[in-house]
């Protein structure tokens, strides 16, 4: 079995894997696009079959014997196989932090309602299990076993893809031509010699042409000192990024929302209409489909949006180490639907994956601390309340009356989480509630703090305490 290699230390340099997307396939004649489309059929629908069997009966094992049968070959078996327990692996993972997260709620419900603080139109937190994933579109991550990159010596082409089919001993060779934009991504602006691609490739099928995804390695140095100052990173819906010194970047507000409730309710419409033909007998191939171009055409616009805010982040706090959120966006719930609807099409799952992305292609440190309670702890004694954040924007603390925006009083919360080996080693939230309020009876001592009565102030807590940060 080959050994996985060990993650660098801090100070080492860093091998990162880039991505060349986007390589069309169009010069392949519709013969060989043919056998590829009965290659991807059969292989989706064995993948399938092993992502159910990892998801619903064993764990995940890209090791494990191919046991249904198939036409594809043993080594399209393994690959298979992989990929299947790849998609398993973080399905599993992500259901598993939704339902700590629900158990957490329970024991929250359970422990108000014991001591009589349950309000009267809270409703006892319920699990609803989660469907197993089901593929439709082919995407295939081959290796060299079955799939071969070969470079064109005397042609008009850049390179040769050899692919095997289901045929025994019968392979297809498809011409792959580079654009000048990939060109320039593979030569090595030190060297201006090609870079080396790995042999691992990637088959993606889209609205009916396919396309063709290359790596290759390069490795990153570090820039960021040990004691370069800290930034901390809340992520939230009204702003996507805000950082520990005050700055905001992005937002979902605005343009963006309003696009979204109206593809929403063009959804909605097909799916009224879809339900309604559906009962008069029409048959599923003929029903129309709920997904529509100008959503995917949103769904594209807020990536843009957050790499653009990651990007400016970045740039503007040049030479500073960063701590962020550890999020689970998939366990995210909220009581009303229109604000489940809007969490999900924040696409808020993409912003820590791209300020990791970010700080490694960069050289420049950036750690996930736990950001349990940071919307609600106070920044300066450590106190936690709901009620110190009575709506989206204001952070007011109920005993030493510290205030600030919010979402600025959650970042500063995340900056100084960082290197806080006690709260690391706190296993849930309960553990970090019970040290964090240790910390604030400890602020009492030191500065000699009684609070005979939380402080109320007038017309403030009246305001709703629904909040769209995630922190």
């Amino acid at each position: 079995m080959k050994k996985r290699k060990k993650p660098p230390k801090k100070g080492e340099p860093r091998t990162i894997t880039r991505a060349i997307t986007h390589i069309g396939l169009e010069r392949a004649n519709p013969g060989k696009l043919a056998a590829l489309n009965e290659l991807a059929e059969v292989y989706l629908a064995l993948m399938q079959q092993y992502v159910t069997l990892f998801c619903d009966e064993e764990l995940p094992n890209g090791f494990r014997a191919p046991c249904f049968p198939t036409a594809l070959s043993e080594r399209w078996q393994r690959v298979a196989i992989q990929q299947a327990a790849g998609i398993a692996k973080s399905w599993r993972t992500n259901r598993a932090n939704a339902y700590q997260v629900y158990l957490d709620a329970l024991a929250e419900y359970q422990k108000q309602r014991e001591e009589g603080t349950l309000k009267a139109e809270a409703k006892e937190p319920q699990w609803r299990e989660w469907n197993i994933p089901t593929l439709r579109q082919p995407c295939i991550q081959a290796n060299v076993n079955v799939v071969q990159l070969e470079a064109a010596t005397d042609s008009t082409v850049d390179y040769w893809l050899k692919v095997s089919t289901l045929t025994f001993r019968k392979q297809l060779l498809i011409p792959v031509v580079l654009a000048n934009y990939h060109k320039i991504q593979l030569t090595d602006p030190h060297t201006g010699k090609r870079r080396k691609i790995n042999r691992s490739v990637a088959l993606n099928k889209r609205a009916g042409a396919w396309w063709l995804t290359l790596t290759y390695d390069e490795e990153i140095l570090p820039e960021t000192r040990n004691d370069a100052p800290v930034i901390g990173i809340d992520v939230g819906i009204a702003n996507f990024i805000t950082t520990s010194d005050g700055k905001q970047y992005g937002s979902f507000n605005g343009r963006m929302k309003e696009r979204n409730r109206q593809d929403r309710e063009k959804r909605r419409r097909k799916a009224k209409l879809r339900a309604c033909l559906k009962k008069k007998g029409v048959p599923k191939e003929k029903l129309p489909s709920t997904t529509s171009r100008t959503g995917q055409r949103l769904i594209r616009h807020i990536k843009q949006s957050i790499n653009r805010t990651v990007n400016l982040c970045f740039e503007e706090h040049e030479g500073c180490q960063f701590a962020y959120e550890q999020l689970s966006v998939p366990s995210m719930r909220f009581k009303a639907r229109a604000m489940n609807a809007y969490l999900r099409a924040s696409n808020l799952a993409h912003i820590p994956v791209h300020l990791e992305w970010n700080a490694t292609k960069r050289g420049v440190t950036a750690t996930k601390v736990k950001s349990a309670y940071s919307s609600q702890e106070c920044h300066v004694c450590h106190y936690i309340d709901r009620k110190n954040r009575p709506n989206q924007q204001t952070f007011c603390c109920r005993v030493c009356g510290h205030a600030t925006h919010a979402d600025t009083n959650a970042a500063q919360n995340i900056a100084s989480r960082l290197g806080d080996r006690e709260l690391r080693a706190c296993q849930d939230r309960h553990q970090i509630k019970a040290l964090l309020l240790l910390r604030h009876e400890q602020w009492k001592q030191e500065f000699r703090f009684l609070v005979v009565e939380p402080p109320v102030q007038l017309d403030l807590w009246a305001c709703s305490e629904m909040s769209t940060d995630v922190g």
